[in-house]
């Protein structure tokens, strides 16, 4: 039952190139930029990467990216990272954008053993009609779109409407990051790190997790704990280094009043 891995590149060793992996995090919080940088260092790519973004410009998945080693994200947004932009654009990444709240459902549905759900988000759009561009070609036209998805009408009489189908994602591997974890795998994430973590952590075969502190099976309260173990396949400790490296995406300052 003890989870714990004496090193990220141990415990990402056996992540093959091709690899479907959900990685936890939105923007900066919550990222396992040590276990993104053991993959990184052994040299995996083509990856199919599912996550709420692809990091920044040179952190966390962006570092990743950045050295061509994914192939196709899922993601429910760009935001500010230039070169997630640039090979999107240039055509030699394949992106599939998926609403945010979508997104989420997926993974969880995935570590539930459900294969979908209907929704209305995303009805009367792209998102159901299909003609998303998923890949560009290198002249800028649209090489690969997304297809059409089932629509159906549910609900009581005269309370009808129209969902869309979502297929759920089951990844080969997951990569999360929490705050404290005991060797069985329960883990506690803090703050706003609760974000993508568990559901991605569900939806991996495979889940792998760096967490600040370990602490013996028993320590831990059960109502503090937000993942459950059965979800969780290794752990590593992160080192008082790695733990504090937590970068601030932005800093927005303003000049003291008199008052």
């Amino acid at each position: 039952m003890d989870k714990t891995y004496a090193s990220a590149a141990d415990a990402v060793a056996d992540i093959p190139s091709g690899a479907m992996i959900a990685v936890g995090g939105f923007g900066l919080v919550g990222v396992p930029i040590v276990l993104i940088r053991a993959l990184l260092e052994q040299g995996t790519d083509h990856l199919e990467v599912i996550s709420n973004n692809c990091g920044v410009d040179g952190w966390g998945l962006g570092e990743i990216l950045s050295a061509g080693r994914i192939d196709r994200v899922i993601a429910s947004y760009i935001g500010e990272n230039k070169e997630f932009a640039r090979q999107y654009l240039g055509g030699e990444l394949e992106v599939e954008l998926t609403p945010q709240g979508t997104l989420a459902e997926r993974l969880r549905a995935g570590g539930v053993g459900i294969p979908g759900f209907f929704t209305a988000t995303g009805v009367g759009t792209m998102v159901s009609e299909g003609g998303l561009p998923w890949r560009y070609a290198a002249d800028g036209t649209v090489a690969v779109q997304s297809p059409a998805k089932e629509t159906r009408v549910l609900g009581a009489l005269g309370e009808q409407r129209e969902y869309v189908f979502e297929e759920a994602i089951r990844a080969d591997f997951a990569l999360v990051r929490a705050a404290k974890g005991d060797r069985h795998g329960n883990l506690v994430f803090e703050r706003s790190a609760r974000n993508f973590n568990p559901l991605a952590a569900m939806s991996g075969r495979i889940t792998l997790a760096e967490v600040d502190e370990i602490v013996e099976p028993g320590e831990l309260d059960p109502d503090q704990v937000h993942l459950p173990g059965i979800y969780v396949d290794r752990i590593v400790q992160l080192t008082p280094e790695q733990a504090t490296e937590l970068p601030i995406e932005k800093t927005t300052v303003r000049q003291r009043g008199d008052n």
